[in-house]
C-alpha cells in the first residue's frame, strides 16, 4: 500500500485530553484552546463530551462550550455523546457532528460504561436513529483495539466484529482506539488488515495513546496500509480513568511532523500547533508531552 497524499486529524485533546484533570479547567480556558487549535488550520475538533457530570466533573460545562464557540467556517465542532440524553442536550447546541464508543473487550466494557459489548451495541441503535432524523453525523469509537488493561490482547477478529456492527448502524466512521497505548506496529497491522475486510479503508481513523512510546510507529504501521484520519491530543494531553497507567493521545504536533517529513498534507501549521501545546500545558500546569513541541519551545 501507498501512503495517502492527504491526512486529516481529528483534535480529540480539548475532549479526551482534559477530561481527566484533577482541577477544574475554565470554560474561557475550553474556548480558547478551540479556537487556537481551528486557527492552526485543526478542521475536525471533538470539542465536549456530554456525559454525566457525576461521572466526569471535568465535562459539567459541555453546553457553555458548544454554545459559545467561535465557529469557523470549513472546521467541523463535534460532540460524544454516549447515550440517547447525551444526544439530546447536544442537539439543543446545534452540535454538527456526534460520536459514539464501544469497545472490542468485555471487561473494559464493563468497567468503562457498565455493560456487555452487544448491550452498548443496542444502547447506540436509539443514538444513531435520532441522529439521523437530526441530520447529524455520528462516528464511532471501538477502545481497546490492541490490548485490554483487564483482558490483555486483544483478537483482530473481535475488534473487526465490533467496528462491523457500528458501521453497519450508521456510523459514516470508525476510530480504531489503543487506549493503554501497548500496540506495537505489526499488530496494529494486523488489526488493520482484520477490520478492513468489512470496512474500506477510507472509513477507519487511528487512534493511538503513546503509553509505551509506540504510538507514531503504529501511526506509521498503518498509514501504510491507507488509513488517512488520526485523533491526536496536542501536547499529548489526556488518558484514561479506567485504563490505570495509560497515558495522554499521541501529541498532535508529533503527528503532524511526522506527516510533513513523508510529504503528506494535513493543511495544519505546525509552529502555531506547537504554540498552542505551549499555551494549554502551561495553562493548566501538566508537563507538554509532545517531543516536537518541546523542541520547538527551545529554539
Amino acid at each position: 500500500m501507498a501512503f495517502p497524499k492527504h491526512v486529516r486529524l481529528v483534535e480529540v485533546g480539548p475532549r479526551d485530553g482534559l477530561q481527566n484533570e484533577p482541577e477544574p479547567i475554565s470554560t474561557t480556558t475550553k474556548l480558547e484552546l478551540i479556537e487556537r487549535l481551528g486557527a492552526a488550520g485543526i478542521t475536525y475538533i471533538e470539542a465536549a463530551s456530554f456525559v454525566s457530570p457525576k461521572w466526569v466533573p471535568q465535562m459539567a460545562d459541555h453546553q457553555q462550550v458548544m454554545k459559545n464557540l467561535a465557529r469557523r467556517d470549513g472546521v467541523t465542532y463535534a460532540a460524544l455523546t454516549p447515550n440517547l440524553k447525551g444526544l439530546e442536550g447536544a442537539l439543543e447546541c446545534g452540535v454538527e457532528e456526534v460520536a459514539v464508543f464501544g469497545a472490542a473487550s468485555e471487561a473494559f466494557s464493563q468497567k468503562n460504561i457498565n455493560c456487555s459489548v452487544a448491550e452498548s451495541l443496542a444502547r447506540f441503535e436509539p443514538v444513531l436513529e435520532r441522529a439521523q432524523q437530526a441530520g447529524v453525523r455520528v462516528r464511532g469509537y471501538v477502545s481497546c483495539v490492541l490490548g485490554c488493561p483487564y483482558e490483555g490482547e486483544i483478537a483482530p477478529a473481535k475488534v473487526a466484529e465490533v467496528a462491523k456492527a457500528l458501521y453497519e448502524m450508521g456510523c459514516y466512521e470508525v476510530s480504531l482506539g489503543d487506549t493503554i497505548g501497548t500496540g506495537t506496529p505489526l499488530k496494529a497491522k494486523r488489526m488493520i488488515e482484520a477490520v478492513s475486510r468489512d470496512i474500506p479503508m477510507d472509513k477507519l481513523a487511528a487512534h493511538f495513546h503513546d503509553t509505551y512510546g509506540q504510538a507514531l510507529a503504529n501511526l506509521y504501521a498503518v498509514l501504510e496500509e491507507g488509513i488517512a484520519v488520526v485523533d491526536s491530543s496536542v501536547a499529548g494531553l489526556g488518558g484514561c480513568p479506567y485504563a490505570k497507567g495509560a497515558s495522554g493521545n499521541v501529541a498532535s504536533e508529533d503527528v503532524v511532523y511526522l506527516l510533513n517529513g513523508l510529504d503528506i498534507e494535513s493543511g495544519i501549521d505546525l509552529d502555531a500547533l506547537a504554540a498552542t501545546g505551549t499555551w494549554i500545558t502551561q495553562t493548566i500546569g501538566r508537563p507538554n508531552r509532545s517531543k516536537v513541541g518541546v523542541a520547538l519551545a527551545a529554539k
